[in-house]
């Protein structure tokens, strides 16, 4: 059973103070009996800068060293403050290199994917010169992961990313193997005023988010699994639809509980478990 637990899982642990990288890995090992792991950006980086700048060589080594002695595989790396596209050329640039950064950390580190946003948070539109923009640079970046023998690719995280025909469209321009998607299950926005949405009856929501993960299938390559869709009474369908259509990645837990992060992950854990034991073979 390929599963992962996501580092957005123990931010509120990392905020306050009681859990750094070394302890996440030490938790997903021993606590929760796990040969594989995903990493946040704000665990390696330097969140007191602007783009959350990585940290130097030496620590992401010391990464490395944790992970190899426990014989763990590093599934996906998420970064965030490294997106793609922006209006000002000079923060696009920023970003870029940033991004950079990023893809030649998790190289030392031994990644075996990265997630590079689109689009931030409130870009909801895409131009054509963001459009033509985005794919350029995931074919770059998809290149130099075929070089390091990695993936790369988007999130259906932020901003129009958030709306299945945005992300097949992207893409279907990319069109480069070693490109792909982390699938947040269930994760979509349909278009229209916030009015609308509150008016929007929830079977018909569940019905547009099921529709947006198949959308997306030809080119999802790992997954963020949330608390919401483990707990709900289409789970298992929404996972075996998924499988159907031919996944066959890791299975990552994205799951900040409010109180008792470590005790809410060992629940979720059972729970996904249950889920996908009952999956067809």
């Amino acid at each position: 059973m390929k599963l992962s637990i996501g580092g957005f899982s123990f931010n509120n642990l990392r905020v306050e103070g009681k859990m750094d990288i070394f302890a996440y890995i030490a938790t997903v090992h021993k606590r929760y009996q796990l040969q594989s792991i995903d990493f946040w950006n704000a665990f390696f980086a330097d969140t007191t800068r602007p783009l959350w700048q990585v940290v130097d060589d030496d620590m992401l080594q010391r990464i490395r060293d944790a992970l190899m002695e426990r014989e763990m595989a590093l599934v996906n790396i998420a970064v965030d403050r490294a997106h793609i596209w922006d209006p000002d050329p000079e923060i696009r640039e920023a970003l870029h290199q940033n991004a950079l950064a990023h893809l030649r950390a998790a190289e030392i580190m031994g990644a075996q994917s990265v997630r590079i946003d689109a689009v931030h948070h409130g870009d909801d539109v895409l131009s054509d010169e963001a459009f033509e923009y985005i794919t350029m640079r995931y074919r770059e970046y998809a290149q130099r992961a075929a070089e390091g023998g990695y993936w790369v690719g988007p999130e259906n995280h932020t901003g129009c990313a958030l709306q299945p025909d945005t992300l097949v469209r992207i893409s279907e321009a990319v069109n480069h193997p070693n490109y792909g998607i982390l699938l947040h299950l269930g994760r979509w926005k349909p278009t229209g005023d916030s009015f609308s949405l509150r008016m929007t009856s929830s079977d018909t929501l569940d019905a547009y988010a099921a529709e947006g993960d198949l959308q997306a299938a030809p080119w999802v390559r790992h997954t963020h699994v949330d608390y919401r869709l483990i707990e709900s009474p289409q789970a298992k369908e929404r996972l075996a639809s998924l499988k159907n259509a031919g996944y066959d990645g890791y299975w990552a837990i994205e799951y900040n509980a409010p109180h008792e992060q470590l005790t809410a992950m060992e629940e979720a854990i059972g729970k996904l478990k249950g889920h996908l034991a009952s999956l067809p073979a």
